[in-house]
């Protein structure tokens, strides 16, 4: 009897079938699942990573509540297409702080995974508010109410604090000093030397162009501003990581 003919009693048997699939399912998740329970970590770490600061965090939030990640991800492939239009293809570690990370395949709006220093904060500020001044083919809504609502997270420390609870290495100082960082990160007025040295590479200064106060658009372009800018990928090699 041929191979062939005893694969063809396994086809014609719909328990050996099951059973058959359910033994090669199995192997292949073992395969994959196996090496996660002893490697201490999955996620290649990159230099210039870190956590958000507390302005950056509650933008962020602002993204997601908003329904931002429904027409723009957050993931640039490693096609030519793609990394000649975005930049640098997305490296996992880039989303290691990100609860829930804001990967997809859905783009209504371009990818806006380097979308930090590419525009001015005045831009992102006129196309938030009315989209087609500056994009006239754009069918994003208008978000200008978030340049008139004052920014309020009740307890920031709270929220990095639990943010650090699923891994996020968020210290006690960054706790201590979290509200205190969201407010002067957007205040050209402030000493933000606390700030710059918890939070490398952060935007400071005024966003959404009234430095009088703290408003939700201020948070969200923070957010948007810091996109891509951390990872210098100018002494990142490819194949070897660093060099």
């Amino acid at each position: 009897m041929s191979i062939l003919d005893k694969h063809a009693i396994l086809e014609r048997n719909a328990t050996l079938l099951l059973v058959g699939s359910l033994l090669v399912v199995t192997i292949g998740g073992i395969v994959e699942i196996a090496p996660l329970f002893y490697l201490e970590n999955t996620i290649e770490k990159v230099e210039g990573m870190r956590p958000y600061s507390p302005l950056e965090l509650a933008g962020r939030d602002i993204y997601v509540r908003e329904g931002c990640y429904v027409c723009h991800s957050q993931m640039i492939r490693p096609f030519r297409d793609e990394v000649e239009r975005y930049g640098h293809y997305s490296l996992a570690a880039e989303s290691m702080y990100d609860h829930p990370f804001q990967w997809g395949s859905k783009r209504t709006g371009p990818d806006l995974a380097r979308v930090g220093d590419r525009y001015s904060n005045e831009w992102h500020v006129q196309h938030l508010v009315e989209p087609r001044s500056v994009v006239p083919e754009s069918v994003m809504p208008s978000y200008a109410f978030l340049k008139e609502t004052p920014l309020e997270v009740k307890n920031v420390s709270m929220h990095l604090s639990a943010n650090r609870a699923v891994g996020v290495p968020y210290t006690d100082e960054m706790l201590e000093n979290a509200e205190a960082d969201m407010k002067a990160q957007a205040d050209p007025n402030a000493d933000t030397s606390g700030i710059e040295g918890r939070y490398p590479k952060a935007k400071l200064g005024d966003f959404d162009g009234d430095p009088t106060k703290l408003t939700e658009m201020d948070a969200l372009v923070a957010y948007l501003q810091m996109l891509g800018t951390l990872v210098d990928f100018s002494t990142y090699d490819d194949a070897a990581g660093y060099r």
